[in-house]
């Protein structure tokens, strides 16, 4: 059951970042600025990813559990509110990015250092993001489709749609950041064509496999007569979301200004940590699945009031995770100097990226189960206690650490890299004593109708 659950996740993850990846090395093929431009970018996507993903979380524990206990119409109600949500995200997003893109990017070019140009590095930014922007609509869509899809049991048909996706971005990439088959060199606004045409395939595919199997997922069925929800369940996602989508934007806040404080050390940072944090999301995928996995089955356990195997699974797959973590991050950590020459840049930015990589190798189980605590806190509706266990320990202990570190000692990158990294051994141990409590051992909604 789990790995029918966690693996097309992994798959589609997997191939998702495997393809970023490559994308990643034909950006780098171009230049340092390139890349670290793209890079500075997709951090700031990152924020907007997570958002997204906060906002439709909080309607999606609701709705692994209205499917746990046989309830179609909860279902459809949460999929119109996170559709909803997707949609006032979105539209905050795509105004933040027009009037301040420029800004946000230059918090991330620094003088330190010796590697590439800041003004071409800032202007190569800002044509990925005039055309990124686009991409933000169906990325949204897509979250509140297949979030629902996979609540409800269904995980191969965005995995389907994940692997055509990026097989779209990648031939596109190819041919219009190169200049291909008669095509013009647009070099990064190449790749922003190339990446937001991959989303619209994706969104067609999920929408309209949905729309035609409404047998299979009742939910659609009339999900766009109405938006018309219920006052009490918005009631109630509201108070049980509001935390989790606050502690998703704040923690992708945080990661946003824990790379800032990195980049303060020059652009040869942030070219290194783009190519480190490239390698190191391909591996991630697994522990990131299994959080997923736990939130889904754990959540339609506690729904159908299954108290005591919800505990049972849910401790196997926290020991699964972090185990399976140990073996993935020695494996990462043999390949790590490999990884770097992929990319055509300087050799200084070679070495950094490297010890990078091993530095989140050798973090890799900690990180597991720090994913896999806060998912069985999130699937009990406890969203409140993994607002501080996530985001409020972010701002309160790793930010302000690596801000001191960064600005006010001389400490080289990598044993402050490490040490920002390692001080989530604190998290680790206020994971383990939140879950041996079973305080998340909650059921929030009850049966309705069909």
């Amino acid at each position: 059951m789990v790995l029918a659950v966690a693996v097309p996740i992994m798959i589609q993850n997997g191939i998702t970042n495997f393809v970023n990846l490559l994308d990643n090395i034909m950006v780098g093929q171009i230049g340092t600025e390139q890349m670290s431009g793209v890079a500075i970018v997709n951090q700031l996507m990152f924020v907007f990813n997570i958002c997204i993903f906060g906002g439709v979380s909080g309607a999606g524990i609701f709705t692994a559990q209205y499917h746990g206990c046989g309830d179609h119409k909860g279902v459809r109600d949460t999929f119109r509110i996170k559709l909803l949500i997707c949609f006032a995200i979105t539209a905050a997003g795509m105004i933040i990015f027009f009037f301040q893109g420029k800004q946000l990017i230059s918090l991330y070019l620094h003088d330190a250092g010796e590697t590439g140009s800041l003004e071409a590095t800032l202007g190569y930014a800002d044509k990925y993001l005039r055309v990124m922007m686009i991409e933000l609509i169906p990325f949204a869509v897509i979250q509140a489709y297949s979030g629902t899809l996979r609540e409800t049991g269904e995980t191969m048909l965005p995995m389907k749609a994940g692997i055509a996706a990026v097989l779209v971005n990648l031939m596109l990439n190819y041919i219009l950041i190169f200049g291909k088959f008669g095509a013009p060199a647009l070099g990064v606004e190449g790749a922003a064509i190339a990446t937001t045409v991959s989303r619209f395939v994706e969104l067609g595919i999920v929408a309209g496999w949905t729309h035609r199997h409404k047998a299979a997922h009742p939910f659609i069925e009339g999900a766009y007569r109405s938006l018309k929800i219920p006052g009490d369940l918005a009631i109630k996602i509201l108070i049980t979301g509001a935390p989790l989508m606050l502690n998703e934007t704040l923690w992708s806040f945080g990661q946003a200004i824990l790379m800032q404080c990195y980049s303060v050390r020059g652009l040869n940072v942030v070219a290194a940590f783009n190519i480190s944090s490239t390698i190191s999301n391909v591996f991630n995928v697994v522990f990131i699945a299994l959080g997923n996995a736990v939130g889904i089955i754990v959540g339609q356990l506690l729904g159908a009031g299954k108290l005591e195997e919800a505990k049972d699974t849910d401790r196997k797959l926290i020991f699964f995770s972090t185990a399976g973590c140990v073996a993935i991050g020695l494996l990462m950590a043999v390949f790590s100097p490999l990884f770097p020459m992929l990319y055509n840049t300087e050799e200084d930015i070679r070495q950094l990226a490297t010890k990078f990589i091993m530095v989140s190798s050798a973090c890799m189980p900690m990180h597991a189960f720090v994913n896999v605590a806060y998912f069985t806190l999130r699937c009990g509706g406890k969203t409140l206690i993994t607002f501080f266990f996530d985001s409020v320990y972010v701002w309160l202990v790793n930010i302000p650490l690596a801000y001191v570190l960064s600005r006010y000692t001389g400490m080289h990158i990598i044993p402050l890299f490490f040490c920002c990294q390692l001080i989530d051994i604190v998290k680790c141990m206020i994971g383990f004593v939140l879950v041996k409590k079973g305080i998340w051992m909650n059921v929030i909604v009850k049966s309705g109708t069909a």
